[in-house]
């Protein structure tokens, strides 16, 4: 009884886990500056900030690039990969994932805003 209640825990706090990027990603914030291109995804599985931002924009992508983060090591462990390689390969899909007008960074470092041409990625994307 004792390691089937431990199991269980751990299975609803991995959700949680896995859950909280997604939720995040619904807020209506977070929706409007991708929009605007305030906000562009990053090579590195990470959310960055196009320009300087200001002080909300920073706190939300810092906020959800936490949230990530914990995913990513969640993943990692239980894949037996890296922290890195889940960011990594995430990455990847979230910049293949972005709509028209949406802002990703390309390989070179410099924002680009997406059109119908597939996003310019990494040579190690498959």
């Amino acid at each position: 009884m004792h390691t089937l209640f431990r199991s269980l825990t751990a299975a609803t706090i991995a959700l949680a886990s896995l859950a909280t990027p997604a939720l995040a990603q619904r807020d209506p914030a977070y929706q409007a500056a991708r929009a605007a291109g305030q906000v562009g995804e990053k090579p590195d599985g990470y959310l960055g900030v196009v320009g300087t931002g200001n002080a909300t924009i920073r706190a939300m992508v810092d906020d959800i690039n936490l949230r990530r983060r914990a995913v990513y090591t969640h993943n990692a462990q239980t894949q037996s990969s890296t922290v890195e390689q889940m960011a990594f390969t995430t990455g990847c899909n979230l910049i293949n994932q972005t709509v028209v007008g949406e802002k990703y960074m390309a390989p070179d470092g410099s924002w680009q805003t997406r059109t119908a041409a597939a996003p310019l990625r990494d040579a190690r994307c498959v």
